[in-house]
């Protein structure tokens, strides 16, 4: 997160504070926070409107005691200051009018500008090429990769050299020729593309949320090696052990529990029992994590959020299902703190409520993986006695990172999904 929005002000220029009053709602890319009062004071200043923008350690207002006056904004303290430090420049630049052009290039500090006055003549002239030229020569390359660069259009210093003590070649220039190909003389920046027409539609901005859902999904889908796993489970079961809790009354406390709340609960277990899946890919090691952190994907009305029940292996299936509500509950009215959605070893994600059969989900990084659960169904199926019955059945996908978890680890962490959830009763212990 590098910025948020301020939403709404919850208390008025003027009102007494006390710390850990609600001041004002922040909106990040993930929730809307609360923001609270860190001392008792008054709320002298507002220095950000509603609905404006506010980086990361940006102030945005001052509490201090009743009649203490607050400070002006910074920004305009650096602008003062530059322009009492403009003075000496110009004194110091007028006895010599021909090296005026150069030293408004290369812009000193006050401090520098004292030394111009000290030093001999010659010593401002100096500086022969532009910056962009030095940086350049800077780069130790063959002659050869010099030329070819410059052919090519590449720029010598996003290169990296493979040569001795780092040096660029022909070969490191013409690689990075591949990769960026550019016209000769022209910016290697990246060019955004330019907008789609519209035909009677209109242009949708992003919210901050959903800004951050479409860094996050690059950042897994291209570099993090997916590969997918199926099974799909008999349901029966687990239709059963449903059915028998609910017949307890809606007032007892199990009739609350969910056929969700059995897979997450399974898909806790089952990381117990295969250890080595609850990792994450750290560079040059793999991590593997002591509890079990999990991650419930809730779909909210702009976005997707994952807020996690923490060591989850501590937790009986009731605890389970009343923190996933809740977490789901305020996931949805965006009241979550930022360390209940951040982290987590891995991530279920449930789209059986809204009618899908199955589907295979992103990696949430660095998590190692994600369960996708698909609804139930109803389905003819043979049983033990070579007989057509009808049968429930609930397809779950599993992706990996392949770099964390290969197919047979996959492949034994879902065989002890399935006997779990085909043996509910396992899951009540």
């Amino acid at each position: 997160m590098t910025e948020g929005t301020l939403v709404a002000w919850k208390k008025k220029k003027g009102d007494k504070v006390s710390a850990g009053d609600v001041i004002a709602e922040i909106e990040t890319d993930k929730a809307t926070m609360e923001w609270e009062s860190p001392e008792d004071g008054t709320l002298t200043e507002i220095y950000v409107e509603e609905g404006g923008k506010v980086d990361v350690g940006q102030r945005i207002a001052f509490i201090g005691e009743e009649g203490e006056a607050a400070p002006k904004e910074d920004k305009k303290a650096p602008e003062k200051k530059e322009k009492k430090e403009e003075p000496p420049k110009k004194e110091a630049k007028k006895p010599e009018e021909p090296k005026k052009e150069q030293a408004e290039t290369e812009k000193p500090a006050s401090a520098k500008a004292q030394e111009t006055e000290t030093a001999p003549p010659r010593e401002p002239e100096r500086p022969s090429r532009p910056p962009r030229q030095e940086s350049e020569a800077r780069v130790k390359a063959s002659p050869v990769a010099r030329r070819i660069a410059a052919e090519l259009g590449v720029d010598l210093g996003s290169v990296k050299g493979t040569g001795p003590e780092g040096r660029v070649t022909e070969a490191d220039v013409r690689a990075a020729a591949k990769k960026k190909p550019v016209e000769a003389g022209v910016s290697t920046a990246p060019k955004q593309p330019a907008p789609l027409p519209l035909q009677g539609g209109s242009r949708i901005h992003l919210s901050g949320m959903r800004k951050g859902i479409a860094e996050r999904l690059v950042q897994s889908k291209a570099p993090v090696p997916h590969f997918y796993l199926n099974i799909d489970i008999d349901a029966g079961p687990l239709m059963e052990a449903r059915a028998e809790l609910k017949s307890g009354g809606e007032d007892a406390d199990t009739s609350k529990i969910t056929v969700n709340d059995f897979v997450l609960k399974a898909a806790v277990m089952a990381a117990v029992k295969v250890p080595r899946v609850n990792a994450s890919f750290d560079n040059d090691a793999i991590v593997q994590y002591a509890d079990v952190d999990l991650g419930i994907a809730v779909a909210i009305e702009d976005g997707l959020l994952t807020p996690v029940i923490r060591a989850a292996q501590d937790k009986s299936l009731r605890e389970i299902s009343e923190l996933a509500k809740d977490l789901a509950n305020r996931a949805r009215n965006k009241r979550m703190k930022p360390e209940e959605f951040q982290r987590g070893n891995f991530t279920v994600s449930n789209l059986g409520g809204m009618g899908i059969d199955s589907f295979s989900a992103i990696i949430n990084p660095p998590q190692g993986f994600i369960l996708a659960v698909g609804k139930i169904n109803k389905m003819p199926v043979i049983d033990n006695c070579d007989q057509i019955v009808v049968g429930h059945r609930m397809s779950i996908w599993m992706s990996c990172d392949h770099r964390v978890i290969d197919g047979a680890l996959g492949a034994v962490y879902l065989e002890e999904l399935r006997h779990l959830l085909e043996n509910p009763a396992l899951l009540l212990v």
